[in-house]
């Protein structure tokens, strides 16, 4: 959207003060400006969501534009109860599905100028792409993990999130916990044990592999 599609004039700068659901308020009343906010606070998380789905850039950032437009097509339908990055999320994440659906259809190809009495000579392109129903139980798997590390007591969710989220050293893991690193690598088990057992309790023994079998 460009500067001549936005109403009245106003501060830009003041948008990025206010909570996401004043932003989608201005946006149902026809705010452009709000919604640019939103597209700028949204972009990289979103942009993260298709990445993981569609696994290749150019299709990544064409499918989050196409959720961009869709959200705003239809921001007058948004229950502002919800999150809007949860509803955001869902949009992408549908936008994403269709898309491998598409590449999916379009796996055969085929060569037809073959003369006249000439059999017909066709190529399956292997795809090795995960299948949609795999993407989503990903997407589930995530979704419950992030729950349960956010249920997990701080002591051992900061252990864990330096060391197997941010992926940091464990002797500056040590550092930031003011801890030996000894005491880190024993906490980071437990963690690990914590996060695994509660797992189990939507899994099952099994594991997330409950949601990734095809």
């Amino acid at each position: 959207m460009d500067d001549a599609e936005i109403g009245p004039m106003q501060n830009p700068r003041a948008y990025n003060k206010l909570p996401d659901d004043e932003l989608v308020r201005l946006c149902q009343d026809g705010d452009q400006i709000a919604f640019g906010e939103l597209v700028r606070r949204h972009q990289n998380s979103a942009m993260k969501v298709a990445l993981s789905i569609v696994r290749d850039k150019l299709d990544a950032e064409d499918e989050v534009q196409n959720a961009f437009w869709k959200a705003y097509e239809h921001i007058s339908q948004f229950q502002r109860d919800a999150k809007f990055s949860t509803w955001l999320t869902r949009i992408v994440v549908n936008q994403c599905l269709m898309k491998l659906r598409q590449v999916r259809r379009a796996k055969f190809s085929y060569i037809d100028d073959t003369q006249p009495g000439e059999d017909s000579l066709n190529f399956e392109l292997k795809d090795f792409r995960q299948s949609p129903e795999q993407q989503l139980g990903q997407a589930e798997v995530a979704r419950v993990l992030e729950l349960e590390i956010k249920r997990t007591p701080p002591l051992l969710r900061n252990v864990f999130l330096l060391r197997d989220v941010e992926h940091r050293p464990m002797p500056e893991v040590a550092a930031r916990l003011g801890i030996s690193v000894a005491a880190a690598k024993s906490r980071l088990l437990r963690a690990r044990a914590e996060l695994r057992e509660r797992m189990k309790r939507h899994y099952g023994d099994i594991g997330p592999a409950t949601l990734m079998a095809q």
